[in-house]
Formats: C-alpha cells, sequence, structure tokens
C-alpha cells in the first residue's frame, strides 16, 4: 500500500493496551502477521508499510518531480497565473499562524475529576429548525434540496461508480484529490479513455498537483505480474483519449481534497474516497451518491475549480464568478446544505463547532485524522453537559505522526469520560451526527483540512436520512470496534506527534 511522502516509508506506532490473550486481541483488533503484541511492556506496535516492496520508481526522477512541482508549477507558474490569491493566501497564513501561536490550548486548563463527568442527559436533543435557521445566517446560505444515497466501502462505491461511468450519456467531470498509479486505477483511467472515444460526451479531470505525486508511490505487492504502472497519470489519462485533464498548482501547499463526480449533470459522487486500489479493497471508507437540484450547486463548484486551475488562473476564476448561471427550480427531495472550507471561510469548521456547543443528547464522530485542540476541548465540555460523545478512530492508520497524535487524542478523550472505538483496519470515514444534523464529506478534524485545504462536505437534518446513516455506519462500527477501557501508553515521541499533528 503506497502512502505518503509527506510522512515517511515506514510507519511504526505504538499504542498500549490492557492485557488480553494475545490471539484475542489480534481477532479483536483486526492485526496482522506485520503487528505483534507485546504483553509483557502492555504495547501494541503496528507497522505500517508506507510502501510496497514491488516496482521501484526512479528515485532521481521522482525527487525531481517533485521539486519541478513545488518550485516551478506551485509558486513560480502559481504565482504568475494567480497573483492575487497566492499574495492573499500568503497573508492569511501569516495570520492564521500568529493566532494559533498566541491562542493558549484550552486543553491545558481543564482539571479532571470524576464528580465532573455526569451521568447520560435525558430529553430532547437541540431544536434542528431552529438549528437550521442558525447556519442559514453562520454561512450566508440556505439550504438546497436533494437525496442522498449512502455507499459504504469501496464495493459499493466503485460498482456505482463504474455503472454510471458506462451509461453517461453527456459528460463526466471528476475532481479528485489522488488518482493513483495501481492497476485497479488504470483500471479506472481506460475505462474513462474508452468512454472519451464517444464524442458526444465530454469529460474533464481535475487533479491535485500534490495528490498526483502521492498517488505515484510504487506499485503495491500484489499487482499483476506484468502490470507496468504509468510514469504520470495525467498523461496516461490524456494519451490517446479525448479527455481534457488539469493539475491544479497552488502556492503555499493550500491543496483541494474535494472529491466529485458528476455525470451528465445528474447525479454526483461525493466523499472521502480518492481513485485506487486501497479505497476498493482495503480501507472502510464512505462515499454518496446525490441527485437533485442540489448536484447543480456542486457543479458550479467544479467549474470553479476548473477554471482557476487554467493558465488565465485568477482571471478566469473572477470570469466564471460572474457568469451568471440558470436557477433550477428546485422541487425534488428535502433540504441538504453546502458547507466548505475555502479562502476565509472555513464553514465546515465553524458549523461544527457550533454543533458540539449546542447538542443537549448525543455526538457519534469517525476520523482518522482528529487533531484539532478546540473541536476536543469543546466535545470535553459537550460531555460535562452530559452529551453522549463517541468517536471512532483507526487502529490502523496510514500516517505515522497522526497515529502517534492519536494515542494522546485517545487519552484526553478517555480521561474526560468520552467514549473511544477503534475500528479493526484503517478508517478513513469522515463524519458526525449531532443530535441528528449529519456532516460528512471530505474534510478531516485536522488544521489541513479544516483551515487549509479545500473542502466539501454535506449537511442534512433530514430525519430519515441520519437514521440510516446512524444505523448502516455507526451502529455497526460500534459494533465491530474495541472500545477503549485503560489508557495507552503515551511518551515523548507521542506528544511530539501531537504537536505537530496540531499544525498540520
Amino acid at each position: 500500500m503506497k502512502r505518503i511522502i509527506l510522512f515517511s516509508i515506514i510507519s511504526v506506532s505504538v499504542l498500549g493496551c490492557n492485557t488480553a490473550s494475545k490471539q484475542d486481541l489480534k481477532t479483536q483488533m483486526g492485526l496482522s502477521k506485520d503487528e505483534y503484541i507485546d504483553l509483557k511492556d502492555k504495547k501494541i506496535v503496528e507497522a505500517n508499510r508506507g510502501f510496497s516492496k514491488g516496482v521501484q520508481k526512479n528515485k532521481l526522477r521522482n525527487g525531481l518531480r517533485i521539486v519541478d512541482y513545488l518550485i516551478m508549477d506551485s509558486h513560480m507558474i502559481g504565482l504568475m497565473t494567480k497573483p492575487i490569491s497566492s499574495l492573499s493566501q500568503l497573508a492569511a497564513i501569516t495570520r492564521d499562524t500568529t493566532y494559533d501561536v498566541l491562542t493558549p490550548n484550552f486543553l491545558n486548563f481543564i482539571r479532571i475529576q470524576k464528580e465532573m463527568i455526569p451521568a447520560l442527559a435525558e430529553g430532547a436533543g437541540m431544536d434542528l429548525v431552529q438549528w437550521e435557521k442558525t447556519l442559514d445566517k453562520m454561512t450566508g446560505q440556505k439550504s438546497s434540496l436533494g437525496e442522498i444515497d449512502f455507499l459504504i466501502d469501496g464495493e459499493k462505491f466503485f460498482d456505482r461508480f463504474i455503472e454510471e461511468i458506462e451509461s453517461a450519456q453527456k459528460s463526466i467531470k471528476l475532481r479528485t484529490f489522488i488518482f493513483d498509479n495501481d492497476d485497479y486505477a488504470v483500471k479506472i483511467a481506460d475505462l474513462l479513455k474508452e468512454k472519451s472515444k464517444d464524442k458526444n460526451i465530454k469529460i474533464k479531470i481535475l487533479l491535485e498537483g500534490a495528490g498526483v505525486i502521492m498517488g505515484e508511490g510504487d506499485v503495491p505487492e500484489d499487482s499483476p505480474k506484468d502490470f507496468i504502472p504509468p510514469e504520470s497519470m495525467p498523461k496516461y489519462l490524456k494519451k490517446n483519449s479525448n479527455i481534457k485533464v488539469r493539475v491544479r498548482a497552488n502556492a503555499w501547499f493550500k491543496m483541494d481534497h474535494v472529491k466529485t463526480t458528476i455525470i451528465d449533470n445528474k447525479v454526483c459522487f461525493l466523499g472521502g474516497m480518492n481513485i485506487g486500489k486501497e479505497y476498493r479493497y482495503e480501507w472502510h471508507d464512505l462515499m454518496m451518491e446525490v441527485r437533485g437540484p442540489i448536484v447543480n450547486k456542486i457543479m458550479r463548484d467544479f467549474y470553479s475549480a476548473w477554471a482557476h486551475s487554467s493558465l488565465f488562473g485568477d482571471l478566469a476564476y473572477l470570469a466564471n464568478k460572474l457568469t451568471k448561471w440558470k436557477r433550477l427550480k428546485e422541487d425534488e427531495g428535502y433540504p441538504i446544505r453546502l458547507l466548505y472550507t475555502r479562502f476565509n471561510d472555513f464553514q465546515i469548521y465553524r458549523t461544527q463547532l457550533a454543533a458540539i456547543r449546542n447538542t443537549k443528547k448525543y455526538i457519534y464522530i469517525s476520523n482518522a485524522y482528529f487533531s484539532d485542540n478546540n473541536i476536543l476541548y469543546e466535545l470535553i465540555r459537550a460531555r460535562r453537559r452530559g452529551v453522549d460523545v463517541r468517536v471512532i478512530l483507526p487502529v490502523k492508520g496510514n500516517h505515522e505522526i497522526m497515529n502517534a497524535s492519536n494515542v494522546v487524542t485517545a487519552n484526553i478523550l478517555f480521561k474526560n469520560g468520552i467514549r473511544v472505538f477503534f475500528y479493526p483496519g484503517m478508517s478513513h470515514v469522515k463524519a458526525a451526527i449531532y443530535d441528528g444534523w449529519l456532516c460528512t464529506g471530505s474534510a478531516n478534524f485536522d488544521k489541513l483540512s479544516l483551515k487549509n485545504n479545500l473542502e466539501l462536505n454535506l449537511a442534512t437534518s433530514h430525519r430519515e436520512t441520519v437514521e440510516i446513516l446512524k444505523k448502516d455506519l455507526f451502529e455497526k462500527d460500534f459494533a465491530k470496534s474495541v472500545e477503549m477501557n485503560g489508557l495507552f501508553e503515551s511518551g515523548f515521541k507521542n506528544r511530539i506527534a501531537e504537536f505537530l499533528a496540531d499544525h498540520l
């Protein structure tokens, strides 16, 4: 499994555990032959191989491509084509970093005493009608209408994804962070290339430059023997096809982490999955199939990002924003809200902090990258109001820094009466429910997603829809997971990792 150049090739995270039989713990926590449990020291030692021992890429060539992307594409060409947005982003980074440094960590002021952790509150949750009105004011926009079908895990998503691509009649607009170069991703690429031969179908693919580099690691060991990975997925997608491909360059590591695919302007797939083998076969993850008038708004976001990634950069972006779109009659579906992380507009962050503060009954969260101290602080305050707070983390993450940081996060949550569950394997799910208000999409609970990247989440208070995800995802994952029942061993390494994670 290839992942991820920003961190390390070999990921080793150490989690403490309570004594149990070696076989039982391995079974419960889904540990593989590459992991072991040291019962003497009460530790789970997890060896996550960041890259397989398959085909090795030319390291010099790959290094030059990284330099080319970071210096030439993102900063030299990027600054020329997007001077206003690039300089504005630099100013924002300076401002936000200064604020983060000067703002105290409120977690340090929390006293932990058993009597401060009350029994769970009884009664109704927050008033969702009033909450939606509050969100209208916070975001400056009202909900749209549509319908959501949840696609949990790779088989359900990619089967529907491929089915819709094969039946497309007019257009396919794909926007993703990573388009891997493994054999499964190439299968998807070949399907898109074949589809593009129909001149009635227009295909546009927008890739994030940093994601392109991340996706071009070494080939998994279980690849077909005769498989040769493309050296460049953007070039492979364009070769012998009519696909239009753009790679988004960005200054200051402001990445486009959105994952949407719009087919025939009628259906949109949205969520946390990139295009690659691990998302299809290995990781636990969530996507949504969305229909209705809301798809038109997501399409506008695609064209805005597409324009900004052109050679005309800021000018093309401005022209797109000034373009008047035909307003569609919104009479299909139930209220669904688009929430964003974008320049100077941290809607996903602000609305979820507000949701935590207003929740009266329960909070369920599943997220692999959990490092924001403000969210942790508000979750602790919610638990002290009697709210049932539960958090699902993966037992096997894909980043060493986040793995080690999650140990500290789990201990903080556990000590403050919050129930922590470890999902057996890698969970890439990014979902939360607050008293019946659902928020899910591409955003993690870290600084990158909440303040830096471009992100897109969907949110709704539609009772039947929220209950479906609560039952099919959260309740099943609680049952599959191992609940934390004692503090994990946490050392200097974990504290350093937590500090780094707080700034990622």
